[in-house]
């Protein structure tokens, strides 16, 4: 299960969050051929990750603290360190050139 989760987190789990910020934009991103939508909401000090696995509809919620994250994944209980997580590696985009 962490081989799915893990990597992800890697793109969110030590990005800056507004502390003002509310609800967020469904982002979504692929790994290892599975798309995952999710959304990031902040409560107090832990930055709530929730989504799907979009093929099989698998959801997940994930809490980040300072130093581990806890949830579910379907139905399974995970927890785990943040020195866990592993980036992923994404090719940089242009949004906009002139």
């Amino acid at each position: 299960m962490k081989r799915f989760i893990l990597p992800a987190l890697g793109l969110f789990a030590l990005a800056p969050t507004a502390a003002l910020a509310k609800d967020e934009a469904v982002k979504r991103f692929e790994h290892d051929g599975a798309t995952y939508s999710y959304t990031v909401t902040q409560v107090g000090d832990t930055r709530v990750i929730s989504g799907v696995e979009e093929r099989t509809g698998k959801p997940f919620t994930l809490r980040v603290g300072q130093h581990r994250v806890r949830g579910t994944v379907g139905s399974q209980q995970v927890s785990f360190t943040l020195r866990d997580v592993e980036p992923l590696k994404i090719e940089p985009t242009t949004l906009a050139s002139r």
